[in-house]
């Protein structure tokens, strides 16, 4: 996972996101399983971050491309997986016409507030009947943890700030893919409640990894007081035998490029 944020994107330790955070590629790896790539096809991994799901993809499909908007991501990618193709990409901006059998997304298009833009140019990437699977935050997604976040700013003498993520409804995103010229074949939201690691230190972690949009807004020698806040608002929610468990909640999707069959 990696963002290509709507805002100046956020700098990513692809160190701590491999080794506190790997349940995100981790969780990523069922979704292979609904994108069934095939020998010969021509694969884009949109937002691929350190690249395991690309090599996952690789083993079975005949080319595939990983691209990120993180440099950082990119550079860990091709150190880990130096047989495959990475490349730093806007996903607002894709630059392919009819180039791919599938384009395959996990856990990047929440970071992405520009929905339309990245449907229009997954749509012009694949090859007619091609198709798009994706996986990423839907509705309700970290409801309790960006409460507490935005509460605890307020706690320690600093305004709330908006959610930085994108979380649609169901029928919000089929629409969005409808507009982008994408035949809508599965939409789904379920819950995903999903332990972080780290035990004690788990939430903290997550927080310095994806709520950098909500430590910008405190100085540094007033982070820890905030993040001992948040933990203690969720820490009746959320903190379970030991360790915190983050309150996911995932949109799936399939979705085709109308005009055949791959």
């Amino acid at each position: 996972m990696s963002g290509d944020g709507s805002q100046p994107g956020p700098h990513w330790d692809a160190r701590l996101y491999d080794d506190r955070h790997g349940f995100v590629w981790q969780h990523g790896a069922a979704l292979i399983g609904l994108l069934a790539p095939k020998r010969g096809d021509n694969v884009l991994d949109l937002g691929c971050g350190t690249g395991h799901l690309t090599a996952r993809i690789a083993a079975a499909a005949s080319t595939v491309l990983g691209i990120d908007s993180s440099p950082e991501m990119i550079a860990a990618a091709r150190t880990a997986h130096p047989g495959l193709r990475f490349e730093v990409a806007d996903a607002r901006a894709l630059a392919f016409t009819g180039e791919f059998d599938a384009v395959f997304s996990n856990a990047v298009l929440h970071w992405i507030g520009d929905a339309d833009a990245v449907v229009r140019g997954v749509a012009r990437a694949l090859k007619r009947g091609g198709r798009f699977v994706a996986e990423f935050g839907g509705d309700g997604n970290v409801r309790a943890i960006t409460t507490a976040l935005r509460a605890g700013l307020e706690a320690v003498g600093r305004k709330p700030v908006e959610s930085p993520w994108y979380f649609p409804t169901i029928a919000e995103y089929a629409e969005v893919l409808g507009r982008g010229g994408l035949e809508v074949r599965v939409v789904v939201l379920f819950d995903r409640p999903t332990p972080l690691e780290g035990g004690e230190n788990g939430l903290r972690d997550w927080v310095r990894m994806f709520g950098g949009h909500f430590l910008a807004q405190l100085p540094d020698e007033r982070r820890d007081e905030y993040l001992a806040w948040v933990e203690d608002a969720l820490r009746p929610v959320l903190f379970r035998d030991g360790g915190w468990v983050a309150d996911y909640r995932r949109l799936r999707v399939v979705a085709v490029r109308p005009g055949g069959v791959v």
